[in-house]
């Protein structure tokens, strides 16, 4: 893959790309921290259980 071919590549991409509104902004936040909570949650359930074990 060539220099030319990424530079056409990359014109393309920011001529897809646009700036996304509040309402879309607000629903991709929620979504990001929906997908953090849960991943959260499910490290502490792991970590509560490996420490029960232990004992």
């Amino acid at each position: 893959m060539g220099l030319g071919s990424f530079i056409r590549s990359a014109k393309n991409t920011m001529k897809l790309a646009h700036k996304s509104d509040r309402q879309e902004f607000m629903l991709y936040l929620k979504l990001v921290l929906l997908g953090v909570g849960v991943v959260g949650t499910i490290g502490y359930i792991i970590q509560t259980i490996s420490s029960f074990l232990q004992l």
